[in-house]
């Protein structure tokens, strides 16, 4: 039964029969009755003002998945950005962010040869419950082994695209297993390079996921009820790491993926589909030549026809335009603008984003999304006093999360930096050191004033193991 905990100190538990029956009952459930050994508090969040705009963090780049948020229930300013620590909670591996709804957190990551999904208090970090299964998966390249794709929370369920494909739903208050399925084995889906890592997205009634199966089963829509396959769209493209959008394009409501996975030769590119039906609608191939590549960072899409690409390891950035029978056409390419993962921004006309396959020299720009023209390109380096030593930090290939008007981004070694970003240039407002760790790749989740950032590896500086950390970004 792959929802059961078997956990010895469960089983050594000095109790009675009835009780006993009960926490079996419970762990099948996927209820962990073990305490919060795992949690450290800190502090209690402040009261959320009562007129604040909240919005919850539901899936993988936030409400409208493009790392941006107008949750008006924080206070970000240059001279007050000494941001308080709540709780952190000790986590295993994987670069999945966290999914919020109200004051659910669902957490996803692997520990022990399993993948466990666990909600917790979204304020405190207590736990509520938790469901785990056999994952076995080992990268190849020495990466963690733990889930790529991020949770979401959808109508009071929780579905989560593990390492291997394997796809649950369970219920969002209980933790009660709804459905799964083992698309691996369902679709003959290959390892890839660095195992699965599609997010899903819903749409109308559907479970949407770009699972590139070996027999051309590109894209599929599940049914978020049941978990039974609505359709399949076929293409000989297999699962990238990008994350798919939703948007109306020409009027039409679509899902845009970007694809190109592991394959000989190297395929993939932007596939529009009918968000209902998932009829192909468009297909532009987008991908190196290169064996090792994978695209990995989302679409963005910048006007009702328009969508701005980037794939890392040769063709750089494009912007596509879709005329009304959805025939593509190039309106620009910057070979320069290579984006590896991060999701780039769009505001006011304006495209932010980070270029660079390395992390050396990785530099952030800003492009008019209309011509194409590169406003700046820069490094953003700082310096910084770290228990009495000076040092040079960087954001390298960071992520971007956009809060009202401010832009605020993490490096990929852990620091945390406030900015002002505009057509004229960047500005630092505020930094602050939240570790020393490799791997910060996993963009920060913000709901409700409460900032929740992913440590994926040991810490340089203090020792701690990878951990989940929740800031109060909350007006006093």
């Amino acid at each position: 039964i792959t929802t059961t905990y078997n956990d010895p100190q469960i089983v050594r538990l000095p109790i009675k029969k009835p009780t006993y029956i009960f926490l079996i009952f419970a762990v099948v459930l996927g209820t962990d009755t073990r305490g919060d050994s795992r949690l450290i508090t800190y502090d209690e969040a402040k009261p959320r003002p009562s007129n604040a705009l909240v919005q919850n963090w539901i899936r993988f780049n936030g409400p409208y998945d493009n790392a941006t948020t107008k949750d008006t229930s924080i206070a970000l300013d240059k001279n007050k950005f000494k941001i308080k620590k709540i709780w952190e909670l000790s986590k295993g591996e994987g670069y999945a962010s966290p999914a919020i709804f109200n004051n659910h957190l669902i957490l996803f990551h692997l520990e022990n040869g399993f993948e466990i999904i666990e909600s917790r208090d979204a304020e405190t970090g207590k736990i509520r419950w938790s469901h785990k299964y056999p994952a076995e998966y080992r990268d190849r390249y020495g990466y963690s082994n733990g889930p790529r794709a991020s949770p979401l929370i959808w109508d009071g369920c929780v579905y989560a695209h593990g390492v291997t494909a394997w796809l649950t739903c369970l219920e969002l208050e209980t933790g009660k297993l709804l459905w799964e399925r083992d698309l691996k084995k369902e679709f003959l889906i290959p390892d890839y390079f660095f195992g699965k890592g599609s997010n899903p997205i819903v749409s109308a009634n559907s479970l949407i996921l770009n699972i590139g199966g070996q027999k051309n089963d590109c894209v599929a829509g599940f049914d978020l009820k049941n978990g039974k396959t609505l359709w399949i769209t076929k293409d000989a493209w297999g699962a990238s790491y990008s994350s798919p959008v939703k948007a109306k394009i020409n009027g039409r409501d679509t899902c845009i993926f970007f694809t190109g996975g592991e394959s000989r030769p190297p395929t993939g590119g932007l596939l529009i589909l009918d968000s209902e039906t998932g009829q192909k609608l468009a297909r532009f191939p987008w991908r190196s030549k290169m064996y090792e590549s994978a695209n990995a960072s989302p679409p963005v899409v910048v006007s009702q026809n328009r969508v701005f690409i980037s794939e890392c390891y040769e063709k750089g950035g494009v912007l596509v335009e879709f005329d009304e029978n959805f025939s593509p056409k190039i309106i620009w390419h910057k070979p320069e603008l290579n984006v590896h993962w991060m999701t780039p921004i769009y505001h006011e006309g304006l495209i932010f984003g980070v270029s660079g396959r390395h992390q050396r020299g990785a530099a952030v720009f800003c492009v008019e999304a209309k011509t194409g023209l590169i406003r700046w390109k820069e490094r953003v380096i700082w310096k910084d006093t770290i228990n009495d030593q000076v040092l040079n930090l960087e954001l390298f290939r960071g992520s971007i999360l956009k809060i009202n008007d401010y832009y605020l981004a993490l490096s990929e070694i852990g620091s945390l930096i406030l900015l002002n970003m505009d057509e004229n240039g960047w500005n630092l407002l505020g930094k602050q050191q939240l570790f020393f760790a490799p791997g910060t790749w996993t963009l920060p989740a913000l709901s409700n004033g409460l900032l929740y950032v992913m440590q994926n590896e040991k810490d340089r500086m203090s020792g701690m193991e990878p951990r989940v950390l929740c800031f109060d970004l909350r007006k006093p």
